[in-house]
């Protein structure tokens, strides 16, 4: 029993944990089609204030940009033949997530500019059904929506700096059958992160950016009491409180204009997950040592612009991102990623001299992985996730 109780603890710390997996760069915006290449050199449109402040500079008059976004998931979760637990599988366990976002870009005077940005770029949900474990998990979603109020502010000619705030909302929600009924819990938290940005022209075709976000801690507190019936009924009661994360990130971008049709930009990223390997997690207010499952993360991204008229821009690119989890074998059942492909495209459309549009799409093409706990034993086998978004652009 002492072992069955482990093993179950083990899950449910991944189970609330899991949430600090889904970092994303998709934001409902023109980035989506050129798989985030170029991000913090671009500058396009009033989004810029989160992927770099000191793009605020570079745009024109007040702008509004808002988008509309669909993520689907295809991730089936397997149990194998020798997992504690017996029965169904869950199947699929993301499906469909929607997602929006909204930027206001303002003059303030010839060098100054501010911004305000209402978006969510983290978090996910969950839905494993009716399973052989749904006395354990059967939903888990974590919801995380940020204000960001920035500033940019042009030093010279050629170089800018900015610096923004996140205002970060987060709710967790958990559910679990619990003698036959749906059984959920909830949490909420909110906290605080920053952003630095620098914008630099090295020649009038060359531009480089470089942005820094610090991290981000939710603090969720779920009370849980879970009876497996495969364990024997045997009643287990877990008063569990998980610190959630976002890791602290570094983005080099740079974008040279070949000529006035076609641009080249690329990216170089780091996430700093190894500071979350010990998790901080506690039972009855002892904290558990972590198992040192995380390491940190690197991307790297290029993508292509190409104007066959003034109206018309089309994207595309690709992105690699590296594994976080030091072992694919050794996965969270609820987090399904590993070394990630971006392949991206899209087309923008100038309406009018102050109107845009665009749509974009994006396949994300996710390692396997391996679920290394006796109970849930388990693999996910090529997941995947496919963005849809559309975005508008006004200019006043």
């Amino acid at each position: 029993m002492v072992r069955q109780g482990a093993v179950l603890l083990g899950l449910m710390f991944t189970g609330v944990s899991y949430a600090s997996g889904l970092y994303l760069y998709e934001m409902a915006t023109e980035d989506l089609g050129l798989a985030g290449a170029g991000q913090a050199a671009r500058a396009g449109d009033a989004s810029t204030l989160v992927t770099n402040p000191a793009g605020l500079t570079r745009l024109s008059g007040n702008m509004l940009t808002g988008g509309i976004q669909a993520l689907y998931g295809d991730t089936n979760y397997q149990l194998d033949n020798d997992a504690v637990l017996q029965g169904k599988s869950p199947g699929n366990t993301i499906g469909w997530f929607p997602a929006s976002s909204v930027f206001w870009r303002q003059q303030i005077n010839d060098r100054v500019s501010a911004g305000l940005g209402l978006y969510g770029n983290y978090g996910l949900g969950l839905d494993f059904g009716n399973w052989a474990g749904d006395a354990v998990l059967k939903k888990s979603t974590l919801l995380a929506m940020t204000l960001s109020p920035a500033v940019g502010w042009k030093l010279s000619d050629r170089v800018s700096v900015g610096a923004g705030i996140g205002i970060n909302y987060g709710f967790l929600s958990l559910t679990r059958d619990v003698s036959g009924e749906d059984k959920k819990q909830t949490d909420h938290d909110w906290a605080l992160n920053y952003r630095l940005g620098i914008l630099f022209d090295l020649t009038p075709q060359t531009r480089v950016g470089l942005t820094y976000t610090s991290k981000t801690d939710y603090h969720f507190n779920i009370n849980n009491q879970v009876r497996i019936a495969q364990l024997n009924n045997t009643p287990y009661i877990l008063p569990i409180a998980a610190d959630v994360s976002t890791p602290a990130q570094l983005m080099l971008s740079a974008v040279y204009d070949i000529n006035p049709r076609w641009s080249v930009m690329g990216d170089l990223g780091w996430q700093d997950w190894s500071a979350y390997s010990n998790s901080q997690i506690y039972v009855a207010g002892n904290e558990v040592e972590g198992n040192s499952r995380l390491r940190d993360t690197w991307h790297t991204a290029l993508g292509l612009q190409f104007r066959p008229t003034p109206d018309w821009h089309l994207n595309t690119g690709v992105a690699y991102d590296s594994s976080f989890y030091r072992s694919q074998s050794d996965a969270s059942m609820t987090m399904p990623t590993g070394n990630a492909w971006r392949y991206g495209v899209g087309a923008q459309y100038q309406l009018s001299g102050t109107q845009q549009i665009g749509a974009a799409f994006e396949y994300v093409d996710l390692q396997s992985s391996s679920v290394s706990s006796p109970l849930v034993k388990g693999s996910y086998h090529n997941p995947a996730l496919y963005f849809f978004s559309m975005n508008f652009t006004q200019t006043f």
